[in-house]
């Protein structure tokens, strides 16, 4: 009976371990990088305006393919190619800033060759995976599963570097925010958008490795054939498993809290840098679209970005027709506008009554090179006739982002700020029942910007399972339910008024509180994996 229980197991153990299995690259490197280039242009796809999100898992898989058995510097000579033809379509729009300078295409070039290096050079992250785990132990638990994680690691690992570094990053283009649209959207409510981006690459890498096991198994010499069978397809299970769970799991409950009413306003005035106008164009503009607010009932009125052109604060003839506005509409303003404080600049989101401010709010993180220069002596040096355009620098806030209207607790983000993880989680930890994110896009008007940046603010209705107002003073502005649903929408490029009842949530998500947590555990626990498979294969092979 031993003997045969021997037997038995025998035929549906794994094939010989090859020691050339982990090293030998998937295709040469000149096909890699077309290859990792296919990927990038697939994932630029996969973002708005296209929004053809099935392309990131495509992109996902070709990247890692380009990426097994290459040398350190063949992964960072792959990582430029597909760093490169990722980022410089997807953020084409920053060529737009600074109207019709002609050295208009530097802000493009410089942020998209950015981050290309960085993501370049950390690009090894993922082949030293490919590399070592094999080393330590090559079975079929360890390709099928445990690889893949790893993969998926190193891939979230170079995405958190990315988004927090340096100037305190650039989280735009993260692969979660993909599928802002897509049925897997709600795995964010569980685990954040980097713990859905994880399981997309451990998807992508799961079906990679089931492909060359079950190569692997055809070639290895077997006795029983159902057996062989059987070990090829192994590897499509634990595949298909999480395809599905990825699918059907459902949004994270948040708790009923009520209803507000909102009146959101798109005044389409002259707020790009390098628009022509006068003083308080800008601010007349909202108010002249604001004007059919006098007729209706509202809790709170929403102004976008930059809606004032003045500081109302220091300047009282702006403040007197904010605090007529607000009286005339019987509900207090949430507006935007550049303000003073002793010599700081802050760009500020004020709660304006009939009384004047009530509570303010000023941004995390000013856009480096957009709204201050960093390191201004060293770039100065290189590019002053750039540098020296941006005389105002903003400084970062550090206030809390939630105001409170009395009815409920709003939830701030200003602009760029609606990408950067712990605005949105100091907000709904600090009580925001409701998100209202204030925009400006004038500047990039006829670009996809505007589109990726409400394709985020979507995913931030998923993922906190809060309303969402994202407006901007140019378009294209939206309201979302909790479940991330259009509500109301303003066309691009046209002066409109918004007014919707929308709701307000308690309680956290998972994916709320588990954000940070499968960060630290992606970013910091990658690096000691690898570290110590590091040692381990040094071991093995000494």
């Amino acid at each position: 009976m031993r003997l045969a229980a021997n037997k038995a197991a025998a035929r549906f153990a794994p094939p010989a371990r090859d020691s050339t299995y982990a090293e030998r690259p998937l295709v040469p490197v000149w096909a890699a990088l077309g290859v990792a280039m296919a990927g990038g242009f697939a994932l630029d796809a996969a973002f708005p305006s296209l929004g053809w999100w099935p392309l990131a898992f495509v992109a996902v898989t070709l990247a890692l393919v380009s990426l097994v058995g290459r040398s350190l510097w063949g992964s960072v000579l792959v990582g430029v190619a597909f760093g490169a033809a990722f980022y410089f379509p997807h953020v084409s729009w920053a060529s737009q800033f600074l109207g019709d300078d002609p050295l208009g295409w530097v802000p493009w070039v410089a942020l998209a060759t950015a981050e290309t290096l960085v993501l370049a050079v950390l690009s090894p992250l993922i082949t030293l995976a490919y590399r070592w785990l094999p080393r330590w132990r090559d079975t079929a638990s360890a390709r099928l599963a445990v690889l893949p994680a790893l993969v998926a690691g190193a891939w979230m690992a170079r995405e958190l570097v990315l988004g927090s570094w340096p100037y305190s990053g650039f989280p735009w283009g993260r692969l979660g925010m993909s599928q802002s649209e897509s049925p897997i959207a709600p795995v964010a409510s569980w685990l954040g958008v980097s713990g859905l981006g994880f399981l997309m690459v451990a998807l992508c890498a799961g079906a990679v490795e089931a492909v060359r096991w079950a190569a692997r198994v055809k070639q290895a010499r077997a006795d029983d054939a159902r057996a062989r069978s059987v070990a090829r397809w192994s590897g499509a299970l634990p595949v298909g498993l999480l395809a599905v769970v990825m699918t059907v799991v459902p949004q994270f409950p948040t708790a009923d809290a009520g209803t507000i009413r909102v009146g959101a306003v798109q005044g389409n005035g002259p707020a790009a840098y390098a628009d022509q106008r006068a003083p308080q164009d800008v601010l007349r503009s909202q108010l002249a679209a604001s004007t059919p607010l006098e007729s209706e009932r509202v809790d709170v009125v929403v102004w976008p970005e930059g809606g004032v052109d003045s500081d109302p604060a220091a300047d009282q003839a702006t403040a007197r027709m904010l605090s007529a506005a607000a009286d005339s509409y019987g509900a207090p303003i949430l507006l935007n506008a550049a303000s003073e404080v002793g010599d700081l600049v802050y760009n500020t989101s004020f709660l304006w009554t009939e009384d004047g401010p009530v509570a303010t709010h000023a941004k995390r993180h000013p856009v480096p090179f957009g709204e201050y220069i960093p390191d201004r002596w060293l770039y100065g040096a290189i590019v002053p006739g750039l540098v020296d355009l941006l005389v105002r620098e903003y400084t970062p806030g550090a206030d809390s982002p939630v105001v409170d209207l009395g009815r409920a607790s709003v939830g701030l983000a200003i602009c760029f700020d609606v990408a950067f993880d712990d605005v949105i989680q100091e907000g709904v930890h600090d009580g925001a029942q409701v998100f209202m994110f204030q925009t400006n896009n004038a500047d990039f008007r006829g670009t996809d910007e505007n589109l990726q940046q409400l394709a985020i603010a979507r995913m931030r209705a998923i993922e906190t399972g809060r309303s969402v107002v994202n407006l901007s003073t140019t378009g294209t502005s939206q309201v979302f339910a909790p479940d991330g649903s259009t509500l109301q929408a303003l066309p691009f490029d046209e002066a409109g008024l918004m007014v919707a009842e929308i709701e307000l949530r308690d309680g956290l998500t998972a994916g709320t509180a588990l954000g940070p947590w499968i960060q630290g555990l992606a970013l910091w626990g990658t690096l000691a994996s690898l570290a110590a498979l590091a040692i381990a294969a040094r071991r093995r092979l000494s």
